[in-house]
């Protein structure tokens, strides 16, 4: 009764709107005029275009950055994967079967790990997408660290182009979470200049540029610099530009920009009860990203001063304890390392800093910024207030990461990159009595038994159950002559696999893969 009675309202509405439409048309026939003037497009207007000019120069500069991590397995107990192996489609951050094609093979698969009793327990891949900013035209970008943290392959595409380049990731440094990738292109390429945070204003305006969600390349969005210098929303080292420019996830490690068309910021974190923008994101200043970047590209790694002293900045700055232990401002210490330098210059707990360098000490940020930026080995000029006495000495910087083990961790090069010889092929000989009673008995060549993911086998499109049987118009009749016709492909090389694929129980295709040579792991 109910589908009846929706049945008929629908047919009622539908009736309704025939006869309201035929009442119009009957008041006014097809011609005749009705007194008004027909709209005409206009010419173009030009307002301003302060944001396009802007975009047209940086967004060039703006990438997309695709991860891949290998996560190891455990099997189910039947004989098939606790989980499928995860494609992301375009960089588009959609994942599953790249076409129906997938989903056709899954009663093959099912019949292969029944031959090859293979519990799927090894690895599968785990994708996401980030952002970046090349600066420099040799090919070099920053972007988050934890966009590639973790990373078995970082693949970069161009603005407008669909593209992936394999990326190096030069170094990272978890503490500012920047990081460093290179990737070669043969040319030079556009690239973004970097400004000049310190000189940002609050209530500038700023663009932020990036790939939000992974497959909406190349957006823009305007708001303005909310505030500055904003700490306790990360890490120590961590000193961000507040923006209201919408950033959302997938714009981790894309550009935020001033009206000079100057990276001011990289855009790093949002505070969000959901999972999208609510006005509240944050970008580490570009001088910190100068500073991180230098010392990355020249060594692979960050290393920051220290000279072993540690605090609370709400009680170490409390304005009723400096005034009773004889200071107007400073940062009280709460412990000196033993041994360190801070300690061999006879710094001791409950001293208040004032200075740094002549600069006074207000915040945290004062006293901690100008130690760990004083190469290792140099000296810093420290006041201090004990017992409302003011005293000053000299302090040796040492390597941070050596007086405080626990609480730093920095990534040196991370070089990955596959394996020509194997390209993330796990193989096996056609004689084996397990391929003779799946079907194989009648074949040569080498049988493909599993492919790695975020392999070079896996983006030219092999999958378990191809059988090789040639490399380059060589035929294949082993996993040894297998071998020994990849031995000799040079990185960029094209190669071609000829493939004998099963479409039926016991029907096979031919199918050709191929790809250009990925470079081997350095």
């Amino acid at each position: 009764m109910a589908t009846l009675l929706v049945t008929v309202t629908l047919a009622l509405g539908m009736l309704i709107g025939t006869v309201i439409s035929g009442h119009v048309g009957a008041a006014h026939p097809a011609g005749a005029g009705v007194g008004g003037t027909p709209l005409a497009i206009p010419d173009p207007v030009q307002l301003s275009s302060a944001f396009a000019s802007i975009v047209k120069q940086v967004q060039p500069a703006v990438v997309n950055i695709s991860t891949t991590q290998v996560i190891e397995q455990r099997g189910n107990g039947k004989g098939r994967g606790a989980a499928p192996s995860q494609r992301n489609r375009g960089g588009g951050g959609e994942v599953g079967p790249p076409d129906d094609q997938d989903q056709d093979q899954q009663p093959f698969q099912d019949f292969f790990n029944r031959f090859f009793d293979f519990p799927d327990q090894g690895p599968t891949a785990e994708r996401s997408l980030g952002s970046g900013v090349i600066v420099d035209k040799k090919g070099f970008v920053l972007t988050n660290n934890h966009v590639v943290d973790g990373a078995t392959k970082v693949q970069i595409t161009l603005n407008g182009e669909q593209t992936q380049y394999t990326a190096k990731v030069i170094g990272v440094d978890e503490e500012t979470d920047l990081a460093v990738l290179k990737i070669d292109v043969g040319h030079d390429l556009p690239y973004a200049k970097l400004g000049n945070s310190d000189s940002v204003q609050v209530g500038d305006w700023a663009l932020a540029i990036g790939n939000p969600f992974g497959f909406l390349q190349g957006s823009v969005t305007a708001g303005i610099i909310s505030a500055k210098d904003r700490g306790n929303v990360g890490q120590q080292f961590q000193r961000f530009l507040q923006t209201d420019a919408a950033i959302n996830p997938g714009n981790s490690g894309g550009p935020l920009v001033d009206m000079a068309g100057q990276v001011i910021g990289i855009n790093t974190a949002i505070i969000t009860g959901g999972h999208g923008n609510e006005g509240v994101g944050f970008a580490l200043p570009s001088n910190m990203a100068i500073g991180v970047y230098n010392q990355l590209i020249n060594n692979g790694k960050v290393t920051r001063g220290s000279i072993g002293v540690s605090f609370t900045e709400t009680q170490g700055s409390n304005p009723i304890v400096l005034k009773e232990l004889g200071a107007t401002y400073g940062i009280v210490l709460q412990r000196v390392e033993p041994g360190s330098p801070a300690e061999k210059a006879g710094l001791k707990s409950g001293d208040v800093v004032t200075s740094v360098n002549g600069k006074q000490v207000h915040t945290g940020n004062d006293l901690v910024n100008p130690i760990a930026q004083t190469p290792i080995g140099n000296s810093v000029r420290v006041t201090y207030v004990r017992d409302k006495t003011e005293h000053e000495t000299s302090i040796t910087v040492a390597d941070r990461t050596k007086l405080f083990p626990d609480r730093t961790a920095n990534g040196g090069g991370n070089e990955s990159g596959p394996t020509p010889a194997e390209f993330g092929l796990r193989l096996e000989d056609l004689g084996t009595d397990r391929a003779k009673r799946a079907g194989y008995e009648n074949m040569k060549g080498a049988l493909v038994t599993a492919v790695d993911p975020a392999s070079f086998a896996e983006d030219v499109g092999f999958t378990r159950g191809d059988v090789i049987s040639e490399v380059n118009h060589t035929a294949v009749n082993s996993v040894a002559e297998y071998r020994r016709a990849v031995s000799g492909l040079k990185p960029g090389a094209n190669v071609l696999f000829k493939v004998m694929r099963r479409s039926g129980s016991d029907q096979f295709d031919t199918v050709y893969l191929a790809g250009v040579v990925p470079a081997p792991e350095q």
